[in-house]
């Protein structure tokens, strides 16, 4: 819709929205993300961008963490979650799953996400599985190695890096604009 200069913009409540809740063949791997209010943050930008599983590995607290809980503002119960012993061996069982494994890393062979997504909108297969890292460490080397893709967020500034949930949330927005 679009609204002439004398419209009213209001802003809508939650209730008054006409968002579509909708899911995308898309998992979330959060290779050892430690920080409640982080993780806290993924449930949300999961629910948000219509993920169907979130995987929680390494110092991830529970679902049951107060400060996890309150970040995620009841999403950790909307979004299917688990918490798994053996990244390597859930990206194992996800690829013969038909997921494409995607890491979000800088490496020394990552791609431009924005590149990669036009490059791959028409033959990207049907599933992803998208791995991000704790915000000290990164994307351990052992997914890396077992990644079929490797994309990075473009930078502009003196800093490299951004908090996980931010560069989650960019690289979820263009994932799903593959499927809409």
């Amino acid at each position: 819709m679009i609204y002439m200069a004398n419209d009213k913009n209001i802003q809508l409540k939650h209730e008054e929205t006409t968002f579509m809740a909708k899911q995308f063949p898309i998992r979330l791997l959060a290779n050892k993300v430690g920080l409640a209010g982080n993780i806290g943050s993924l449930f949300r930008v999961a629910d948000a961008f219509g993920v169907e599983k979130l995987y929680l590995s390494g110092l991830s607290e529970t679902a049951s963490n107060l400060k996890i809980r309150k970040a995620a503002r009841s999403t950790h119960k909307k979004v299917d979650y688990s918490f798994i012993e053996s990244e390597v061996e859930l990206v194992t069982k996800l690829r013969s799953e038909g997921y494409t494994i995607i890491s979000l890393e800088i490496t020394s062979t990552s791609q431009d996400l924005r590149k990669f997504v036009r490059e791959q909108k028409n033959s990207l297969v049907d599933k992803v599985c998208l791995i991000v890292g704790s915000e000290s460490e990164g994307v351990e080397q052992g997914l890396l190695d077992v990644s079929d893709y490797t994309v990075h967020l473009p930078m502009y500034g003196d800093n490299t890096s951004m908090n996980v949930v931010t560069a989650t949330a960019i690289a979820l927005y263009e994932l799903v604009n593959v499927w809409v």
